[in-house]
């Protein structure tokens, strides 16, 4: 069973290291990059939701799972609507939007993605640098896995400006309500019991990842490549 695995924002695919040596036999992972980040070339900015599914095409094949973390959960679910479905999409610390304004509901509200925005455009590099250990906030031992992320993705990020700007701005507009109510694949949601980045009502949707945050690729990496791989099958098997 092929595992298609994306990451989020700001973060390139050596995220995924760390479960290298934990996937079972039964799978078979493969994480590729988002135009602009690694060696991918980026798309021109602003980029609408159908180049995005052009250039990526050739990586999510309708034959394997794909596992979108975070904006890459967004995104991947977005990008239903233009390419062939796959066999399932199990998104991690990802639901159907990245702001939540409920009250008291927890999560990244509106005010504080445009602060974060606004702190972006004066300094890119130094707000990327925060961004790791605000998304570190929710794990057991936050110190270590930020000292992870430092050393996984260096201290600058992997992608041009532009392509993390329009990221930012796929994370303020994206809306996946709508395609989780009709999905066109089963779709499972997993997220660490602790994450700071999602509501608590997108936590409570979830299959809880318990002692974690945001990161358990870093915190939990053999418990999380087995929960991915129990899940994967379990949807696979799903009548479409």
């Amino acid at each position: 069973m092929k595992l298609i695995l994306l990451s989020g924002w700001g973060v390139d695919r050596r995220i995924w290291q760390p479960l290298a040596e934990h996937w079972p036999s039964t799978v078979e992972p493969s994480a590729v990059e988002w135009p602009g980040y690694g060696e991918s070339p980026a798309l021109p900015t602003p980029t609408h939701i159908e180049a995005l599914a052009e250039r990526m095409a050739p990586e999510l094949p309708s034959n394997a799972v794909w596992v979108g973390w975070s904006l890459g959960g967004l995104l991947a679910t977005a990008l239903l609507d233009h390419l062939p479905p796959p066999k399932a999409l199990l998104l991690l610390g990802a639901g159907s939007r990245f702001c939540s304004d409920a009250e008291d509901d927890g999560g990244v509200t509106s005010d504080e993605l445009a602060s974060f925005q606004f702190a972006f455009r004066r300094d890119p590099v130094a707000t990327w640098r925060h961004f790791l250990r605000w998304q570190a906030q929710g794990e057991p031992n936050a110190r270590e896995v930020h000292r992870q992320l430092r050393a996984q993705l260096g201290k600058t990020p992997h992608a041009d400006t532009d392509t993390l700007a329009q990221g930012l701005m796929w994370l303020e507009t994206l809306d996946n309500q709508a395609m989780l109510a009709n999905p066109p694949c089963p779709i499972r949601l997993l997220a660490g019991a602790h994450d700071p980045l999602l509501s608590s009502s997108t936590r409570q949707q979830a299959l809880r990842l318990e002692a974690a945050g945001h990161c358990p690729m870093l915190s939990q990496p053999a418990q999380l490549a087995a929960r991915l791989a129990e899940q994967a099958t379990r949807a696979h098997q799903e009548p479409r």
